[in-house]
């Protein structure tokens, strides 16, 4: 990207402003079809095994896709790349629900997840490079408006699965208008462009060593986040025995958790230092799983899985921030532990179907707690290597010198 333009505070304020609804917009495609899994499920007439087996193409998708989208932004510069591929995302809304067999399924999930990790590293890359030119914290805030979105598109499925819709007529309108909001915001997002000159991005890179460990946090905290985002309204419908409605709106619950601990995460970590937040998440976590697994009644069920979004909430931006001081590219190390993440997002809603194919969705979430364990246990390793741990992602993740 060319590093060396200047930008006034003006248009760093617009741009936050307009990658914040960029984040929205990309959550609320999320929230839209995490809500209707059930009715595609039984729509396409596949068992827990295959539903499983086709969410594991997402994950597919995104890892063919995702290196490309570096060389996407280098020809046709952020602004661009960002709007065609977060169109792209906004549309593939529409395919799931109109797949009529296991095989259309994971043909739809693949294309979905494809256009999900592309757009997904075009507008972080944006939100970092605002970040760094406004020289303080405002990932996690920006991942709190993607948890608004997720919220907004849960609170639309839970109303028209209430309502008994269809869910290929929900997904249709949906995707026409978050085309239109997403082409909206993209039009203030920072307009930067490579140099003639520069040559374009490896399209692969293996994160450094020292970014493995911080990954391996990201990873147990994703997973959790993803098992609960596409298998809590199942969950509530299979093991508890409830409507769909009540179990879509544990979905909304869930997202409404995620995004108010996103949205106050910066202030917390303030006070509190990142490794001090993540053990405590890690605990709200793991009492959140078990809740889960032992619920009596539904309520104590949803109220788990809240447990869980407030505990893994805030923790992706802080290991990003971590990744940025672990060793000599911070780029590098941040770009591998945002493959790491994503893909324990992805992979993780076909690891719970598999699980609960062989023994049962209950099984599958004491997975979810003992992962969410392992934030307890390695929370340490997102402390800076000076000793103290991060008390502002911003200020402290870009240590080296701008280009």
């Amino acid at each position: 990207m060319a590093y060396e333009v200047v930008f006034s505070t003006g248009q760093l304020k617009r741009a936050r402003y307009a990658v914040a609804a960029v984040f929205c917009v990309h959550g609320a495609v999320t929230g839209s079809l995490a809500t209707r899994i059930p009715w595609i499920q039984d729509h396409a007439g596949v068992g827990a095994g295959q539903l499983g087996l086709a969410l594991a193409f997402p994950a597919l998708g995104a890892s063919v896709a995702m290196p490309l989208a570096g060389a996407v932004s280098h020809r046709f510069g952020a602004r661009n790349a960002l709007r065609g591929l977060l169109a792209l995302w906004t549309l593939s809304l529409i395919l799931p629900s109109f797949a009529s067999n296991p095989l259309t399924l994971c043909g739809a999930l693949f294309v979905y997840g494809a256009t999900a990790g592309m757009s997904d590293v075009a507008m972080n890359a944006l939100g970092v490079e605002v970040e760094n030119r406004l020289h303080r914290s405002i990932m996690s805030g920006l991942h709190g408006m993607w948890s608004v979105g997720a919220l907004i598109g849960s609170a639309g499925g839970t109303l028209a699965a209430h309502l008994g819709s269809d869910a290929r007529l929900h997904h249709v309108i949906a995707a026409a208008t978050l085309t239109a909001l997403g082409l909206i915001a993209c039009q203030g997002v920072l307009d930067l462009r490579s140099a003639p000159d520069e040559a374009p991005p490896p399209r692969f890179a293996l994160p450094p060593k020292s970014a493995l460990l911080i990954g391996a946090v990201g990873f147990c905290a994703v997973f959790a986040e993803g098992a609960s985002l596409d298998w809590s309204a199942v969950y509530l419908r299979d093991v508890m025995d409830t409507s769909a409605g009540l179990a879509a709106a544990s979905t909304a619950t869930f997202a409404l958790t995620m995004a108010v601990a996103r949205l106050v995460g910066d202030r917390i970590v303030d006070r509190f230092g990142s490794v001090r937040t993540v053990r405590v998440g890690g605990v709200l976590a793991t009492a959140g799983g078990l809740l889960v697994v032992l619920a009596p009644h539904p309520a104590v069920a949803m109220t788990g899985f809240a447990f869980i979004g407030l505990g893994v909430a805030v923790v992706v931006p802080l290991a990003f921030a971590a990744a940025g001081r672990s060793g000599p590219n911070p780029s590098q190390a941040i770009a591998g532990v945002a493959t790491i993440t994503y893909t324990s997002g992805l992979i993780a809603p076909s690891a719970i179907g598999a699980v609960a194919d062989a023994t049962s969705l209950v099984v599958s979430f004491g997975l979810v707690t003992a992962l969410a364990c392992g934030l307890v246990v390695g929370a340490g390793v997102l402390r800076s290597r000076g000793g103290a741990s991060v008390k502002s992602g911003a200020a402290e993740a870009v240590a080296e010198p701008r280009r």
